[in-house]
């Protein structure tokens, strides 16, 4: 039964570490030392906790509510902001989002320069080391609140969902993982994963289905607890009611009842 939530929006710091790491490159390193996040409440202790994290757009309405949705349902969440840190603002990725989902071809060809400038940053192996330990960061938050007891998941979506996997791949309190299409972790990582696995796919998403068998193999291979879940007639960011174009009412409610499942016998007691 959904219930109430509280929601409030932190700053939590990079660590240090990574800070340094960073300065180091130069140019090429992210220089936000803190980063903010989006933490909904549920309405009295939390069943367990879980690290939302956003779709390459950032931290927009669409995951704030989703993140309201998950605490109605009794998980304390966190929703990191990662994409401010290259200046994708939750503005900025509203504006960028127009731009590729626009039946306008002219608007989507004219709005290319802008969107490979956005993104550049993005694809810089420094920006994954920064994000992944501003996800860290996320973790230690969700350990130190009452209640919790080291029951924390992770689930995210496109950009989110390639980072679920690698969440649960480098930090061992990941007790499952939901990542909705997104691109695994390097297959030498995988066996880092302690926790089960709930992906989902839509079944046009070619790139993602291609490769689904090897994931699914190098999963079983390290004894990890696969469940994938491929849609028909869905494709890329199925879930997201924001886009008119790919959006699938069926699948995305039944994913959601299949990861509220899936949550609350991984987050199990």
């Amino acid at each position: 039964m959904m219930t109430s939530t509280v929601s409030e929006t932190i700053i939590l710091p990079v660590p240090a570490a990574t800070i340094a790491a960073q300065a180091s490159v130069g140019e090429r390193g992210v220089t936000s030392t803190q980063f903010s996040a989006y933490v909904a409440h549920p309405d009295g202790v939390p069943k367990g906790a879980l690290v939302l994290i956003h779709e390459v757009w950032g931290l927009v309405e669409h995951i704030t509510g989703i993140a309201d949705r998950f605490a109605a349902e009794g998980y304390l969440v966190i929703a990191p902001d990662l994409m401010s840190s290259i200046g994708i603002e939750a503005q900025v990725g509203l504006e960028l989002h127009a731009i590729r989902k626009s039946t306008d071809a002219t608007v989507r060809s004219e709005g290319q320069p802008r969107l490979r400038a956005a993104f550049a940053g993005m694809n810089a192996p420094e920006f994954g080391t920064w994000a992944l330990a501003a996800l860290g960061e996320c973790v230690d938050y969700l350990a130190q609140q009452p209640g919790i007891q080291n029951r924390i998941a992770v689930t995210g979506f496109c950009f989110g969902g390639s980072y679920s996997f690698a969440l649960a791949a480098a930090d061992r309190r990941i007790r499952a993982a939901v990542p909705f299409y997104g691109a695994p972790p390097e297959t030498a990582t995988v066996s880092h994963i302690v926790g089960p696995v709930l992906a989902f796919y839509g079944e046009t998403d070619t790139d993602l289905i291609d490769s689904l068998p090897e994931v699914t193999a190098a999963m079983q291979a390290s004894g990890i607890d696969f469940t994938a879940k491929v849609y028909e007639n869905a494709g890329h960011a199925f879930f997201n009611d924001t886009n008119v174009v790919m959006y699938r009412a069926d699948a995305a409610a039944d994913s959601w009842q299949r990861t509220l499942a899936f949550l609350d016998g991984a987050l199990a007691a």
